[in-house]
């Protein structure tokens, strides 16, 4: 059938769902822990394959966008909380909080404590949009903010390049491209579901309230810092650096989802974007502890956005600035992938399975 069936994995990007005429496509978590598009009702499909035609995975080329030479920047928040609890500079928070000034609807990531999931949301005003603040390091459930998108209203869509990639073709089929600004970041990979899921069991006794991935306690450099709290007090405060599971997990690429290992086509500049955000690694700004995005106007949509921010301080640098410390291909699929998947499936705890894929990692270093 002429239908998104067709896949066995794909960036689980969810587009598919809002474009289906007879919305028999559902987001669903497979069994690998990833978000994957399934079919409800085979016999309603009417071959029109429009889930095809939005679909980034099922194109090899990167959606097409205004022609322009790229601009590039540092840049962080003049706010110092939001430079604080962001996980770069802010200036991604900025960007939105601009555009909401300007009536626009924000649609950005939030972490749900109730399901426990990073989730797509609306929102029409900067209060409601500091739930974004930070970045998630886990699998987006993109289908509550997507559904409402629509023809009429002007919208900041954030996300994932894949992603966004899929909005931009989304968009251009719907005719409505004029109404948006789309905003994606520097991407690492998207890591099982599996051993989020195991992670949170290492803290399941306190009544977590609240959860950081890129707490800037001890600086921005040392950022890779898990923490939670539970209203009152922070109950987990663990850093990569003295080997937090969740970044021995992700850092080490042993679970994430096999696009990001095959079919990820959006390194460096390749994107569907107006703008890109990321963290500015690299020397140059190596003494600064508060956090300093990466800042790429990609069209000239999002160079008009750029040049209208009064609340950020903006720096004009070149590519090499702001692409240095950026992966330049996908991550390497690791020895240690399928049985780190298996294991994830089991009861054995995330330590456990953190160590035998690391083992597994080191002699693959050690043979090659």
């Amino acid at each position: 059938m002429n239908n998104i069936s067709k896949f066995e994995h794909c960036y689980g990007c969810g587009v598919c769902t809002i474009i289906c005429p007879t919305h028999i496509i559902e987001m669903k978590e497979n069994n690998d822990g990833f978000y994957q598009p399934t079919i409800t009702n085979v016999d309603k499909c009417i071959n029109c394959g429009l889930c095809l035609d939005v679909c980034a995975f099922n194109h090899n080329e990167v959606a097409s966008k205004t022609a322009t030479e790229p601009h590039y920047y540092a840049a962080w928040s003049n706010n110092q909380n939001t430079r604080y609890n962001c996980s770069s500079g802010g200036i991604g928070y900025d960007i939105a909080t601009h555009l909401l000034s300007q009536g626009y609807k924000a649609c950005g990531v939030r972490y749900n404590i109730t399901k426990q999931r990073a989730e797509h949301f609306m929102s029409e005003n900067t209060e409601d949009y500091k739930q974004s603040i930070g970045s998630k390091y886990i699998p987006s459930f993109t289908t509550p903010g997507f559904s409402q998108i629509n023809k009429t209203d002007k919208f900041l869509i954030t996300g994932t390049p894949c992603q966004i990639d899929s909005i931009r073709r989304y968009i251009q089929k719907k005719r409505i491209e004029h109404n948006f600004i789309l905003m994606d970041f520097f991407c690492h990979g998207v890591p099982s579901l599996l051993m989020w899921d195991k992670y949170l069991k290492t803290f399941e006794s306190f009544c977590v309230t609240d959860i950081s991935w890129r707490n800037k306690k001890t600086g921005w450099h040392d950022s890779w810092a898990m923490s939670a709290s539970n209203g009152n007090k922070e109950i987990l405060f663990s850093l990569k650096s003295k080997g937090d599971l969740f970044y021995q997990m992700f850092l080490g690429h042993h679970c994430f989802a096999k696009a990001c290992y095959t079919n990820c086509k959006y390194k460096q500049l390749d994107s569907a974007a107006d703008i890109r955000i990321g963290d500015l690694w690299g020397e140059k700004y190596k003494n600064d502890s508060q956090g300093v995005s990466g800042l790429i106007a990609l069209t000239p949509q999002g160079q008009q956005v750029v040049q209208e921010l009064t609340q950020s301080t903006i720096i004009t640098e070149d590519e090499t600035t702001v692409l240095s410390g950026q992966m330049k291909k996908c991550a390497h699929k690791p020895w240690s992938y399928i049985p780190t998947i298996l294991l994830l499936k089991t009861t054995l705890p995330l330590k456990a399975t953190s160590f035998i894929a690391r083992l597994i990692h080191f002699i693959e270093k050690r043979i090659k």
